[in-house]
């Protein structure tokens, strides 16, 4: 799972770099027109997502959450392993693919209590999403799949993990994003804010 992550000015660095070096295969040049404060981003919330654009990739604002059925909260998380069986999901999958940048992101374990996941020697982590036109805008999701061995001991779910070599691939080749659908994401770093002391 996935309902809280963290953006900072490393994480918009980062993103105009990718911007940039998409946009240097056509010969032209991009930057990001936006300043990201650090902080945390919760559902609902308007965040930065790396989307096609004519020439390569760019970035754009848009609500974490796709609307929950029968008006009921948000979808923020979607299975990678079924998303193309499900009909709220099948437009976005074919179409409409997305990477959402973060510094990291957070999980929670039985205890309450509350871990930090990110890649190791990387300012950013690419997180693979889809999103859908509504009449109040333009909402996302963020893709899981099954936890590898570094997120395993906290929580059985994890987000589907890009490397950078697979966010064009991801964005503009259908026939390769459904393979990036069952690929196993790469080992993390974890840290804790706080661990108890337990007696077993």
């Amino acid at each position: 799972m996935c309902g809280r992550y963290h953006v900072d000015e490393e994480t918009a660095k980062e993103i105009e770099k990718i911007i940039q070096l998409t946009e240097e295969n056509v010969r032209k040049r991009a930057s990001i027109n936006f300043q990201m404060q650090a902080r945390d981003l919760h559902p609902t919330e308007i965040a930065p997502v790396l989307t096609a654009s004519g020439s390569g990739l760019e970035c754009s604002m848009k609500r974490w959450g796709l609307p929950g059925f029968q008006g009921k909260q948000v979808i923020f998380n979607a299975r990678s392993e079924s998303v193309l069986d499900k009909k709220t999901f099948q437009e976005g999958v074919a179409y409409r693919r997305i990477v959402i940048p973060a510094a990291w992101f957070y999980e929670w374990n039985r205890y309450k209590e509350k871990n930090i996941f990110y890649r190791k020697g990387k300012p950013v982590l690419f997180m693979a999403g889809i999103y859908n036109h509504y009449e109040d805008g333009d909402r996302f999701t963020i893709l899981t799949t099954q936890a590898n061995a570094s997120m395993k001991p906290i929580h059985d779910r994890m987000p589907l993990v890009l490397e950078e070599s697979e966010l064009i691939p991801w964005i503009f080749d259908r026939r390769k994003a459904g393979e990036l659908l069952q690929k196993v994401p790469c080992l993390l770093e974890r840290k804790a804010e706080y661990e108890q002391l337990r007696l077993f």
